[in-house]
């Protein structure tokens, strides 16, 4: 029987894997928590002490904890500690499921990154987005900026996780 697996490019250890080039780098980002939560957007900010309705594509999230707009009824909560909320059915009107080992996370830093996104997005660069979730490179992630400018965070799922990290380094250059 043919062996299917010889076709796929085999994933690099993500724990080391680092491409730079040209002032742009990037890297996978492990330890990360990341709850979705679906729902009642404003009980779950009650609930987490989270405020506001998270940040979309094209804008900057910060700290070691905040929340990244999916839909109207969806976000990502991110954290570097783990949330003190349970999974599960809440009573007050949402749902929270751990996503941790689902989406696998790059960030990008450097002054390349606007060149990037404008090969890898149709996003207006000067423009921020209500939703982070945006097709980059042809597969579904959310994308936003983190602590600066020149500095992104990609959440895609994790089975598209080698397939992205490919296109980097033949798109980008690096």
């Amino acid at each position: 029987m043919r062996n299917l697996a010889e076709k796929w490019p085999t994933a690099p250890d993500w724990t080391t894997a680092v491409l730079s080039k040209d002032g742009l780098d990037v890297r996978a980002l492990g330890g990360l928590c990341q709850l979705l939560v679906s729902g009642d957007l404003a009980a779950w900010s009650k609930a987490s002490g989270l405020a506001g309705e998270g940040v979309g594509a094209g804008a900057v999230a910060g700290g070691g904890k905040y929340m990244v707009r999916i839909a109207r009824d969806r976000v990502l909560a991110v954290g570097e500690q783990p949330f003190s909320i349970a999974a599960g059915w809440h009573e007050a009107g949402f749902a929270v499921s751990v996503v941790d080992a689902g989406l696998h996370v790059f960030e990008i830093e450097g002054l390349g990154l606007a060149g990037l996104v404008a090969r890898a997005t149709t996003l207006d660069p000067g423009q921020a987005s209500r939703s982070a979730s945006v097709l980059f490179a042809g597969v579904n992630v959310l994308f936003y900026r983190f602590g600066s400018p020149d500095r992104a965070r990609i959440h895609v799922e994790r089975g598209f996780a080698p397939y992205l990290w490919e296109w980097l380094e033949q798109s980008s250059g690096l």
